[in-house]
């Protein structure tokens, strides 16, 4: 919201009662409100804590299209922002909002900042967290790559699969857990060898619950027993007995896309541009030169 006539007219009025307010969403939807005012606020169904570990340095705005930045600081604390969920990753790309309000009347208040958190530094029990402006979207290289593989994510606009549909997708409890990374399963029945490779693991419960991470292997030996290995250890400690979700895997290959996933119509690939070879080939007597389709 902009600057109402009312607003305006209490800052002009040269004795103002003004304090700032952050309200921090983070990706699994928690909302954490904080202010510089000696007592709680409450506006947009936040609460705005006081004295909550957070504050932020003054923004630099300008007219063009040069990305608004700033800085936010403040203690760690179990209450609040935690060491535990920061190395976790919860608070990677969160959406963060900063108003300028009346603490006598949060009716005025004017939003002065909107964007995302950006590089989180931490160290002697406070943390760093840089702040970037929407226009920093601007900068996100855009286009098409033509290229023989699929340019989509799994499940994402483009590819309109359903990952949830039956076959794609095994819920069940961790059992046995080796350096955070190796997953290994008695059994998951209904699912190939290899069938989660470059898939989701998603972890329901627990500690760790809502990270994710992307399965490296996936291997079921001659008994029966899976093991599933992601690529990097989650932020969180996954325990014996946690909920987690492994997701069918893509290797964006046509093939893999009409056989495994049956979605061939929305395969975002070239699967038959010329590659390199033939660029650099030339006539020979030899071959076949009738000037027809490379592809029988």
């Amino acid at each position: 919201m902009g600057y109402s006539e009312d607003f305006k007219a209490h800052l002009a009025s040269g004795c103002t009662t003004l304090s700032r307010a952050w309200a921090v969403t983070r990706g699994d939807g928690r909302v954490l409100g904080f202010t510089d005012h000696d007592t709680g606020l409450s506006f947009e169904g936040i609460d705005f804590e006081p004295e909550s570990g957070m504050t932020a340095k003054a923004i630099a705005a300008g007219t063009g299209l040069a990305v608004d930045n700033t800085e936010s600081y403040g203690a760690l604390s179990s209450e609040a922002i935690s060491e535990a969920d920061i190395l976790a990753g919860r608070y990677d790309g969160a959406e963060v909002r900063a108003w300028v309000v009346n603490w006598a009347d949060v009716s005025q208040r004017a939003l002065i900042f909107r964007g995302h958190m950006g590089e989180i530094t931490r160290g002697s029990g406070a943390f760093t967290a840089e702040l970037r402006g929407l226009t920093e979207g601007l900068g996100i290289e855009q286009g098409r790559i033509y290229h023989p593989r699929c340019a989509a994510i799994l499940g994402d606009g483009g590819c309109k699969f359903n990952t949830g549909a039956p076959g794609y997708r095994a819920e069940l409890a961790a059992e046995e857990i080796e350096a955070g990374v190796v997953f290994r399963f008695a059994a998951v029945p209904g699912f190939e060898d290899r069938w989660f490779e470059r898939g989701r693991f998603t972890v329901l419960s627990g500690a760790a619950a809502g990270l994710i991470g992307v399965v490296k292997n996936d291997r079921v030996s001659g008994n029966g027993a899976r093991v599933v290995e992601l690529w990097q250890p989650l932020g969180a400690e996954v325990v014996t007995g946690d909920l987690v979700r492994i997701e069918a895997g893509c290797d964006k290959r046509s093939e893999t896309c009409r056989l495994k996933f049956n979605n061939y119509l929305n395969f975002r690939g070239f699967p038959h541009i010329p590659g390199e070879d033939w660029l650099i080939s030339y006539p020979i007597q030899s071959g076949t030169n009738t000037g027809g389709s490379l592809f029988k």
